[in-house]
């Protein structure tokens, strides 16, 4: 009987929900001091940068982002802003859905659930031309994701050419403009993915190469990883391809420029999770999850604004543009949308944040879960029983086989190695004084009340949720104190 209501619920409130849409798209417009519908929407996304890679979070790397930092000085800067679920398609679909991915259902590398509405599907139906360039594979099932205009990786230069991602975003526009609609368009750099540029993998492949190839000598190792000749090598060709990511963003922006539509289009700029190197991608570390997240709308949001405080994350994408356009957020949305703070307002409820992982591409499961503070990371790692061992596409390359050379004479190496193929049940970080989570803090008495605290609000969390982790981690030594 209770299921039964509950379905007849849902249905009720689906039914509600496209009537609303309904009316709106009827009505052509938002309601009383809302923004127009005919405002449109730009989405960048890079592959796999860090957060901390750009020039404007405070990279030292000489001219590694120029496009990026000047996008920074035209809008708004997110400083506390992470993706969902730090691996490429299960992050993705969390921002076009608004929705964890234990309720959506792409925990892995799967599709959406049928019944989960896309950010796609509703601005489509609210008379928006909607495009994509590149990662369309990781949006599934295409059904869900209706593109009037998709250009995938081979056809962009395996991702990585900025010609031709000019080209298309300014077919896009152009078609968008024939017909007399607003856009959204969704543009996709491969890069900084692996195969890093000059690694083994790239070499005839007719990628177009960087303006700028970094030297071992001039780059920076991220303070999560040791310093050895080959990692430094690695970030080399990783700080290589984010230059080149970069260039794609410039010419992504110059075709808008010359479209004539910068003055009525929304900018955000994400990444969809941490390098692919150990202890980032495909991991809750911050470095894992935390992005660096860029809005530029223009006479709506002040330029060259950094925002400390409110905490952002991928679900809160959809109900924001939403929101923004004046279309009808969905029901069951996790989400909130941040359309106050992008005002300038203070918006309550954003002190935290909660992250997970599931699935590799493989379909290993390698369950986490992860509450995020201004001071502390408290992370679950479900799957840690002391036998287990973790590997991800993360751990491929030449850092990861330079840690595992290292460990055999260096004990310092040796033991983080440990932590990164075995973890431990519970991990917790002072990621003020400790940013790069070298430090778990979990067992030390001093943090005692700090863990119980960060435990309660992940228990609480995982309730409200329903989180199919919730029973391991009840049933977990910790929660038994």
């Amino acid at each position: 009987m209770q299921a039964n209501s509950t379905f007849k619920t849902t249905l009720l409130i689906c039914v509600l929900f496209a009537v609303a849409l309904h009316i709106m798209i009827r009505a052509g417009h938002a309601g009383e001091g809302a923004v127009p519908s005919k405002l449109n929407v730009l989405l960048i996304t890079a592959d796999d940068m860090n957060y901390d890679s750009p020039g404007f979070t405070g990279c030292r790397v000489p001219d590694i982002t120029p496009n990026l930092d000047r996008l920074a000085t035209e809008g708004m800067w997110f400083q506390q802003a992470h993706v969902t679920v730090a691996v490429c398609q299960p992050s993705r679909e969390c921002i076009m859905t608004g929705r964890y991915p234990h309720h959506n259902g792409a925990t892995g590398f799967y599709p959406v659930r049928a019944g989960v509405p896309t950010l796609v599907e509703v601005l489509k139906a609210g008379g928006y031309q909607t495009g994509i360039l590149g990662k369309a594979i990781h949006l599934k099932p295409p059904e869900k994701f209706p593109w009037h205009f998709l250009h995938d990786q081979a056809e962009l230069g395996d991702g990585r050419d900025p010609a031709k991602y000019f080209q298309f975003t300014k077919d896009f526009i152009q078609q968008a403009k024939t017909v007399g609609q607003p856009f959204f368009l969704m543009a996709n750099s491969h890069d900084p993915h692996r195969p890093f540029a000059g690694s083994e993998g790239r070499k005839n492949l007719g990628y177009p190469s960087p303006s700028r190839v970094y030297t071992p000598d001039e780059i920076t190792v991220p303070g999560f990883l040791p310093d050895l000749p080959d990692v430094r090598k690695e970030m080399a060709q990783y700080y290589s391809s984010v230059h080149r990511c970069d260039q794609t963003i410039g010419e992504i922006l110059r075709a808008l420029k010359e479209s004539g539509q910068a003055e009525t289009t929304v900018v955000m700029f994400v990444s969809d999770n941490g390098i692919s190197m150990p202890f980032a991608k495909s991991n809750c570390y911050l470095s894992s999850t935390r992005t660096p997240w860029l809005v530029r709308w223009p006479g709506k949001v002040k330029p060259g604004v950094v925002d400390r405080e409110h905490f952002i994350s991928g679900i809160d994408f959809m109900p924001t543009i939403l929101e923004a356009t004046g279309m009808p957020i969905p029901p069951d949305t996790d989400g909130r949308s941040f359309l106050s703070v992008l005002n300038g307002e203070k918006q309550a409820g954003r002190e935290r944040v909660f992250t997970c992982y599931n699935d590799t591409s493989g379909r290993k499961a390698y369950p986490m879960r992860c509450v995020q503070d201004s001071r502390f990371g408290y992370i679950f790692n479900g799957w840690s029983d002391g036998k287990t061992s973790y590997y991800s596409e993360a751990l491929a390359g030449l850092t990861f086989k330079a840690m595992q050379q290292a460990a055999a004479t260096q004990k310092p190496i040796a033991e983080r190695v440990d932590v990164l193929v075995h973890r431990t049940v519970e991990e917790l970080y002072d990621v003020v004084a400790d940013p790069n989570s070298l430090h778990n803090l979990s067992a030390d008495p001093a943090y005692h009340e700090q863990m119980k605290q960060m435990r309660a609000g992940m228990l609480k969390w995982m309730e409200q949720t329903q989180d199919p982790l919730l029973p391991k981690f009840r049933s977990s030594a910790a929660m038994k104190e």
